[in-house]
């Protein structure tokens, strides 16, 4: 079974058990730069002053791997895979700067990426294949959300008020999230980048 996608959704939220129809058999995964301190606390309290409900669910994140439905016997297999691309792609450096939306098409606001773009963008190609293999509902575009599904006005806020963000940072490893059965997510591995530079 290779990674099948949640719905058209390719955001980390809290899905109570009741809405989640996964079988007992299938884990929820997904793959993520995390944001390092201390702008990842600063961008949750963005999120929570906005109101957006998954503030504290699942910490600050540039997404590689969007939710997707695994089988559980794949598990193995599929940290294998993950270590392998790890293996293949080097350390390097990102830069966050200033905000953008998604709007119309999805209610998002984010954090840019503006350095560490292409990094991203191969290290995903990679990670959504094999096991992983998986379609996207939207072109990969590498971001940090910080208010999504929350009032327009909300929006605007977190737009405006991160707009001269900026944070600069080594990132030398990539995670991998499990979806518990409460639907919050957890940690469940770390991959360090170990290729070689390029």
């Amino acid at each position: 079974m290779t990674g099948r996608p949640l719905r058209a959704d390719d955001t980390f939220v809290h899905r109570p058990p009741a809405e989640r129809e996964v079988p007992a058999d299938t884990a929820v995964l997904g793959v993520v730069v995390s944001i390092p301190e201390p702008w990842a606390q600063l961008l949750v309290e963005w999120r929570g002053k906005c109101g957006d409900p998954q503030a504290n669910l699942v910490p600050p994140h540039v997404t590689l791997l969007p939710p997707t439905e695994v089988a559980v016997a794949d598990r193995q297999t599929i940290s294998a895979h993950l270590a392998q691309v790890a293996d293949t792609h080097p350390p390097f450096d990102m830069r966050l700067s200033g905000t953008g939306t998604f709007r119309p098409v999805s209610e998002v606001v984010f954090v840019a990426v503006v350095r560490g773009i292409a990094d991203c963008e191969l290290i995903a190609t990679d990670v959504r294949t094999g096991p992983l293999a998986r379609p996207l509902a939207f072109p990969y575009h590498p971001h940090v959300t910080v208010a999504h599904d929350v009032p327009g006005e909300m929006l605007d806020l977190a737009h405006a008020g991160l707009a001269e963000v900026h944070a600069e940072f080594r990132v030398e490893s990539f995670t991998e999230f499990e979806q518990l059965p409460d639907g919050a997510w957890a940690v469940a591995r770390e991959y360090p980048l170990t290729g070689a530079p390029r």
